[in-house]
């Protein structure tokens, strides 16, 4: 009961008169791909929510920086920097939500020729090659943002582990897309076999 209640709240549906023949056949891999697709969809809405937020926020500060220089001749000191870290973590956040809408430039002139089971090869080896990369992002980027662990920033004092802790972020956000990207296609495949 308490299991169907979790799953429910993450979006899972059961009838009510066949709760365990539903949990039955909703188990294992197809289970996983409703749990990773859940969560890499919730993750991804509230990095959108935050880029937005981000992203009025740089825009702001670029703008201040302007009509004080320019206006009012006077410049602040602090906001090339804070615009500039703002940039780095629109970066890396702004990558895995492009990653997860799948919408970051590619070239499929041969595999869209390409027979579906070879194309659907190719795409599971492209996932897995991601993979390497963001295990990569998140394993040095966590080694440096604890590298600079002690510096701190020169005009606003922020300690450059919370600017550099976005390369590792950026890393795992793109990881948990990857690897639901890489089960639903597993999944199309069971379902393809039958």
């Amino acid at each position: 009961s308490k299991n169907i209640w979790l799953f429910q709240l993450l979006g899972f549906t059961f009838s009510a008169s066949s709760n365990q023949h539903n949990f039955h056949e909703n188990s294992g891999l197809a289970l996983t791909m409703k749990l990773l697709n859940s969560l890499s969809t919730f993750c991804n809405t509230w990095v959108e929510r935050s880029l937005g937020a981000l992203g009025i926020a740089m825009a702001s500060v670029v703008i201040l920086q302007v009509v004080y220089r320019y206006v009012l001749n006077n410049s602040l000191f602090w906001s090339e920097e804070l615009a500039r870290y703002l940039l780095v973590w629109l970066t890396f956040l702004g990558a895995s939500s492009a990653y997860h809408r799948r919408v970051h430039p590619g070239i499929d002139l041969l595999t869209s020729r390409l027979p579906d089971s070879i194309s659907t090869a190719l795409s599971l080896l492209v996932h897995s090659i991601s993979l390497c990369l963001f295990a990569v992002m998140i394993y040095h980027g966590t080694l440096f943002a604890y590298f600079v662990r002690m510096q701190i920033s020169p005009a606003m004092a922020i300690p450059k582990w919370i600017i550099f802790s976005a390369i590792p972020l950026g890393g795992m956000l793109m990881a948990l897309h990857c690897l639901s990207f890489i089960i639903t296609t597993l999944s199309g495949l069971r379902h393809h076999d039958r």
